[in-house]
């Protein structure tokens, strides 16, 4: 892990860089692979699944037989964890209820907003080396408060043909609707565009790996609204001398687990902690099952001394972390500072963890430094708010003349005339 002394603020842009990929060569893959799948539907979602997954599938959706059978396999100690997270989960995405109010801008017009679901929604699920079955609850639930009618799940099958099975256990938890065997671009394409099996969604929402994301944003151009754009997971962590080692090397390497391209920042005041973090990240790492992925994320990380805890919460806000970690003594003080970043964990306590699983929050969350603008997953990612506008005659009489004045002015005569005429019935 690269160490950066009070870095002078000229160095703060280097610092708050993410790691860069070539994806010349994968834009046009994905592209080859959404127009298949939008040409030839499910039997192109097979071809893919046998060239990528390594299985020939008979059918693409997950049966009841299938999801009972998933009942079984997961340990009853696993299930209750699932049921204690979507409890959590679900709690705290219900208090996001929307309450409308009509607002009377002005005698005889009134105005209010009606939050209304998205109808089909589609959920992409990783497999792979970290099937993400805590993803479902983050995804589903919300959904399922919001009231949206179907609630598609994609994930990609094992050499036998099966998902894993807590996925699906988490899926009947939530309330999924249908459930499919696809993975990768083929899984995107075929939600983007409906196919034979799978229903055509209108957004769709999940992490992915470089391809997923790719194939996410070129269906958003025409097809299929989506979450957000994202790109490998991140956290940065601010310490000060009181905080321990210990867990600070945990909470990086939690997240330096994620995948090669990860990136975990720590910020702090103190060159003790640098020291003591760094041994202790490097003597935590002999012990991972995957070190090798977590050793090649660390490449891509820096420990950071700055000359106070106000520094580090000016270096946070210009980095924009998916993940935000306040191990300091005046955490809270510190709290008041966060302008930019997709979830905060306070305390030391409150690790990454906590939040990716159980603690209610959701962990779909904006990466690569969007979360300068964008937010994580909740329940108004699943709602769109519609406006509506009453006007009485009393009305027509408080705004019509500014009407007429202003769409005269855009030289929109039509748009004025709708509304001389009813002020010329109201004044007869």
């Amino acid at each position: 892990m690269e160490i950066i002394n009070y870095p002078e603020r000229e160095r703060w842009e280097e610092i708050v860089e993410r790691p860069h990929l070539d994806v010349s060569q994968l834009t046009s893959v994905v592209t080859t692979v959404l127009d298949d799948i939008r040409q030839r539907g499910d039997e192109a979602v097979k071809d893919y699944e046998e060239k990528f997954d390594h299985v020939r599938l008979d059918d693409l959706a997950v049966s009841e037989a299938e999801m009972d059978e998933a009942e079984t396999l997961v340990s009853k100690e696993l299930k209750e964890a699932i049921q204690l997270a979507h409890r959590n989960i679900y709690r705290f995405h219900e208090s996001q209820q929307f309450s409308a109010q009509k607002v009377e801008t002005c005698p005889g017009v009134t105005c209010w907003q009606k939050s209304i679901a998205i109808e089909k929604v589609g959920l992409y699920i990783p497999g792979g080396t970290a099937p993400l079955f805590s993803t479902v609850l983050m995804l589903a639930t919300p959904a399922k408060i919001a009231g949206c009618k179907e609630i598609v799940l994609c994930s990609p099958p094992n050499r036998e043909g099966k998902l894993n099975p807590a996925i699906l256990v988490a899926a009947r938890v939530a309330g999924v609707s249908k459930i499919f065997k696809a993975g990768g671009v083929q899984a995107i394409g075929a939600m983007a565009y409906g196919t034979e099996s799978v229903p055509k969604v209108y957004k769709i929402f999940g992490p992915g790996n470089q391809y997923v994301m790719a194939a996410k944003q070129q269906v958003s151009l025409h097809d299929v609204a989506i979450d957000m754009p994202a790109g490998p997971s991140e956290v940065c962590c601010i310490a000060d001398a009181y905080a321990n080692p210990v867990y600070v090397a945990a909470d990086l390497l939690s997240q330096a687990e994620h995948g090669i391209d990860s990136q975990v920042l720590l910020i702090t005041d103190s060159e003790k902690i640098i020291s003591r973090v760094k041994t202790e990240v490097e003597r935590q790492l002999e012990e991972l099952p995957r070190k090798e992925i977590a050793q090649k994320s660390l490449d891509n990380s820096r420990l950071v001394l700055v000359h106070s805890l106000d520094e580090a919460m000016e270096l946070s806000n210009a980095y924009a972390p998916e993940h935000l970690i306040i191990n300091t003594a005046n955490y809270e003080e510190l709290a008041e500072e966060v302008v930019n970043a997709g979830s905060v964990f306070l305390g030391p306590y409150a690790c990454e963890s906590a939040g990716d699983y159980a603690s209610g929050t959701n962990h779909t969350l904006p990466t690569h430094r969007y979360a300068l603008a964008y937010n994580g997953v909740n329940l108004d990612s699943y709602k769109r708010k519609v406006t509506f506008q009453h006007l009485t005659a009393a009305g027509v009489r408080s705004i019509g003349t500014a009407v007429e004045l202003m769409a005269e002015s855009e030289q929109l005569h039509a748009h004025k005339n709708a509304m001389t005429v009813r002020l010329k019935d109201i004044s007869d």
